[in-house]
């Protein structure tokens, strides 16, 4: 079964309209719903106060009609009565305000008085429920850190000195860590160190590097004491969290991904090509889950209520992205929410069942989408096969983040961003994968920015291309080790050999300033003055110094830029280096083809057709909507999932 679903706020209307949600669920064939998330004001109105009849009856509602309960925490929004009692349990930001309540996430991660209130709710809840015929999963929590990732005050001070204490040891090792003995920053003593908080220049890197582990750390903590709760409670119900994979990038989504038994992600449309962003994010959820099928929580029916201009979903865009995230490993396709609002914050964010009703675009993409992931149910379960990894460390994101950098242009989530954008036009499937991962079963490896690297990663890589791999790194990356210190003897520090190349300066550039290159490309935003010492320079800048080297190294090739290229010119390196690994894959210019596949079982190609015109796929199979044989049309903006007959 593929979980179709989504958000359902019921205690946002009058219980007579229930029924009629419940009989439109099925209608639309809903078969799991996300309930509870932000209800902590009504569970527990008054502190110490708990009033769960009518939770008890909306399960009992989808128990009686075969629809399973993602029964969240409620603890992403505290109640007023919490802010009100205990002001010292609120956030504080950098600058010393001490944030109110008013909207979500109003509490400190490091609080004492918090995680105390927060688990006294999850355990009722867990106590409660725990036998319940409509649970299947605990959804613990709501997008960790989205709007609240650091909390700077005393109590969360106080929780930072203890996680330094745990990492370092003593201050001698978190004073070399950092470099202080610049700027007179020294520490005699664990109680003289805060967060980094307003200071009249720059803060210490390796301070603020410790403090974004920390904070992640800080949440990562809260939801492993819940799930742990609920574990002793319920031993036999998963638990997950839903992170928010390619878009939000303060929590190190690799060590939530350890902690949940089942990756979950929300994923909402962005940027100029959303739905190659989408399809970013999709990937970076399977891999967080090493490959394994994963859940999409929430994403939306058409417009959402947070962005300058919310743009509404053009017809079948609902289909091309619910089937976008099936292709590349979801089980499950979820909405932010069931019924839109008609008060609050997000009033104005589409739902499965719009303000309009039922005699909508929405409400017919909608059902036409449940009707088509019943028909592709024999597809949940199966996985997708990768030959290209791209690596990506958050902690790699936050060093570079420090303003106090060569370039504050050079930006390491749109860097990798563009290289996944090229590779998919390519009609390449890629992994998202942490440099200290096992790279051995990939073809070709990626580093399109990764400034820090620890030397566990660095030897990860070498050891990937000596037994025969190829790779290829962007500028400015292997710099410095994991407390963001520079790696000396000349850059990329960290892959010198590996590259055979050494780099004396960088030369970033000015906004709107451009390199042409001796191959006719444009480089921007940076260049590098290197030498080579094994490598054998393929392009150059017109002073012949090297812009594109290529080194062999064991039975592999390293591949290194020392500019920034984009589009047409970045499209022709990676495919020269796909070339090389052997890496081949099907693709027309906006249609995205897919491949899951059973272990011993059947495969399956999903075709998603991103253009206004008809075109034909070379495919032979079953198109799972209609049981026919696939005829290889693709109409345009259109969707088909095939199950493919085994060759021969």
């Amino acid at each position: 079964m593929i979980g179709y679903g989504g958000d359902w706020n019921p205690e946002q209307w009058p219980e007579e309209i229930w029924a009629q949600d419940v009989a439109l669920m099925r209608e639309a064939g809903v078969n799991q719903v996300s309930v509870g998330i932000f209800s902590w004001a009504l569970l527990e109105p008054v502190e110490g106060r708990f009033e769960f009849g009518w939770l008890d009856r909306v399960l009992g509602l989808l128990a009686d009609n075969g629809i399973g309960a993602l029964l969240a925490t409620p603890t992403a929004s505290p109640p007023p009565w919490f802010g009100h009692a205990y002001p010292e349990a609120l956030p504080v930001d950098a600058d010393g305000r001490r944030l109110h309540h008013g909207s979500r996430q109003g509490f400190c991660p490091s609080s004492p008085i918090y995680r105390d209130k927060a688990l006294r709710v999850v355990e009722r809840l867990g106590e409660r429920y725990r036998g319940h015929p409509a649970l299947r999963l605990w959804h613990v929590h709501n997008e960790y850190g989205c709007h609240n990732a650091r909390c700077y005050c005393d109590a969360s001070a106080d929780a930072f000195r203890a996680w330094l204490r745990g990492r370092h040891g003593t201050l001698d090792a978190l004073n070399d860590a950092w470099g202080t003995a610049f700027w007179s920053q020294r520490y005699s003593a664990w109680e003289q160190i805060l967060p980094p908080r307003a200071t009249p220049s720059f803060t210490n890197p390796g301070q603020q590097l410790d403090f974004r582990r920390f904070s992640s750390d800080a949440l990562l903590d809260l939801y492993r004491a819940e799930r742990d709760l609920l574990a002793g409670l319920s031993p036999d119900v998963p638990a997950t969290t839903n992170m928010m994979a390619g878009a939000h990038w303060d929590m190190d989504y690799w060590s939530f991904a350890k902690e949940v038994d089942i990756v979950s992600t929300d994923h909402y449309l962005i940027g100029p090509d959303p739905h190659i962003d989408l399809a970013f994010a999709a990937d970076y959820a399977r891999s967080l889950g090493g490959g394994r099928p994963w859940l999409l929580m929430e994403h939306s029916t058409s417009a959402v209520n947070w962005q300058p201009v919310n743009r509404a979903k053009r017809p079948g865009e609902l289909r091309r992205n619910s089937v976008q995230h099936l292709a590349r490993g979801a089980d499950a396709i979820m909405f932010f929410q069931w019924r839109a609002s008609r008060a609050g914050a997000e009033k104005w964010h589409s739902a499965m069942l719009p303000h309009a009703g039922t005699g909508t675009k929405i409400w017919r993409e909608v059902t036409a989408l449940g009707t088509l992931l019943g028909a592709a149910a024999e597809v949940a379960g199966s996985t997708v096969e990768a030959d290209v990894a791209i690596l990506l460390d958050h902690a790699s994101v936050w060093a570079q983040d420090h303003p106090a950098q060569p370039t504050t242009e050079l930006k390491p989530v749109e860097v990798i961003k563009s290289w996944y954008a090229e590779l998919w036009k390519q009609g390449v499937t890629c992994d998202v994968v942490h440099p200290e991962a096992d790279l051995s079963g990939y073809r070709l490896v990626l580093a399109p920015s990764l400034y820090l690297v620890s030397d566990h990663g660095a030897a990860g890589l070498e050891r990937f291309v000596a037994a025969g791999g190829t790779a290829l790194a962007g500028p400015y990356s292997g710099i410095v080790d994991e407390h963001d210190r520079v790696r000396l003897g000349g850059y990329p520090g960290a892959w010198r050999d590996l590259f055979g190349v050494t780099v004396e300066e960088f030369f970033p550039l000015e906004p709107g300033e451009s390199v042409t290159l001796s191959g006719g490309g444009t480089g921007t935003v940076w260049t590098e003055t290197a030498h080579t010492t094994t490598a054998k320079v393929l392009d150059t800048y017109a002073t012949g110094e090297p812009a594109w080297t290529r080194n062999a190294w064991g039975d592999g090739t390293a591949h290194y830029l020392t500019t920034l290229l984009a589009g047409d010119d970045l499209a022709a390196v990676l495919r020269t280096v796909c070339d090389e690994a052997g890496v081949t894959a099907p693709a027309a210019p906006g249609v995205e083809l897919v491949r899951r596949a059973h272990p011993d079982g059947p495969a399956y190609l999903f075709a998603i057709n991103h253009t206004g015109a008809d075109t034909t796929v070379d495919a032979t199979g079953t198109d799972l909507a209609t049981g026919d044989p696939f005829t290889g049309e693709l109409p345009a903006g259109e969707v088909r999932i095939i199950r493919l007959t085994p060759a021969g």
